[in-house]
């Protein structure tokens, strides 16, 4: 049986590529931990403002919050489980957890990240924890009561470095030039067009009525129906203010003042009434008596 052999050449150059190949997957493996470990943005504390870059990961370390929980359970602390409930502890549990993931930088100028989210991160890394209690009445307390804490102690603020602006650009739109003019939907000028407040000024100005040399135009024809002419003083007529009010500040009384009202009569304007008849007797008789009363004076 004949085993052939390979060139030392060839064993060489294959022992090469083997170990760049190796040597490519194991440095990839380092620069995607370097990335990793780059894109976690720790906050000192669990309030305030925390800077990094959108997408990274905001992390707050366990000795952050750690006075916060050791507070929180020392509150529930009783005469039932005060054997049980060992604030101490917690807190140095809390501190010995390292970093805390509590959020991310969104993709924007910046954002929040509430103490809710904080207290809720801490409250699962607690759970099952020595110092809680026997009862699980009195751990789920304990828990809720360092979340609760936590909620209205905590609350960090975002800011992205590597945010921009987006540019808004505002579309021109280009108009047919109409001599100064626009119109709408590019509609003849001085023409109205359904759905449109109104008309566009005309181009040409020359129907309005003018006086020119040698030509007489009536005032009815230059001037609008009840308005006052130039220079004569008057003031136009107006409707009457609220409450009967004319525009002179003249009240109802004023303004009717001179008047004359006709009285009402019974019958036809040919008829003699008898207040009238009775006054012509009355006067007849009275002026009889004057001229009697005068004859006799005269006579004697």
């Amino acid at each position: 049986m004949l085993v052939r052999k390979t060139p030392t050449w060839q064993r060489t150059r294959r022992t090469l590529t083997v170990t760049a190949l190796a040597a490519l997957v194991t440095g990839g493996t380092f620069l995607g931990t370097g990335t990793a470990s780059a894109a976690t943005t720790l906050a000192g504390e669990c309030t305030g403002a925390v800077s990094g870059s959108m997408g990274d990961t905001v992390a707050v370390p366990g000795t952050a919050v750690k006075e916060v929980v050791r507070k929180a359970a020392q509150e529930q602390v009783g005469l039932f489980n005060f054997l049980t409930v060992w604030p101490d502890s917690l807190a140095d549990t809390i501190a010995d957890k390292g970093n805390l993931t509590v959020g991310q930088i969104p993709d924007s100028s910046g954002g929040t990240i509430g103490g809710d989210a904080i207290g809720t991160v801490v409250a699962k890394d607690l759970k099952g924890a020595k110092g809680l209690g026997v009862l699980p009445d009195t751990q789920n307390k304990v828990l809720a009561a360092i979340e609760k804490k936590l909620t209205s102690s905590c609350g960090l603020t975002t800011v992205a470095t590597n945010y921009s602006a987006p540019s808004s650009s505002t579309p021109t739109s280009t108009a047919p030039d109409h001599g100064g003019y626009s119109t709408p939907d590019n509609s003849p000028l001085g023409s109205y067009q359904p759905g449109s407040t109104g008309t566009v000024p005309p181009r040409d100005y020359g129907s309005i009525p003018t006086a020119t040399p040698g030509t007489a135009i009536a005032p009815g024809a230059r001037y609008p129906n009840g308005g006052a002419l130039p220079g004569s003083g008057a003031i136009p007529q107006t409707s009457t203010g609220p409450a009967g009010q004319d525009p002179q500040g003249q009240g109802p009384d004023i303004r009717n003042a001179g008047n004359a009202e006709a009285l009402a009569t019974h019958g036809g304007g040919s008829e003699v009434q008898l207040p009238m008849l009775l006054a012509v007797i009355v006067l007849a008789g009275v002026t009889a008596g004057l001229v009697r009363t005068w004859v006799l004076r005269r006579v004697s």
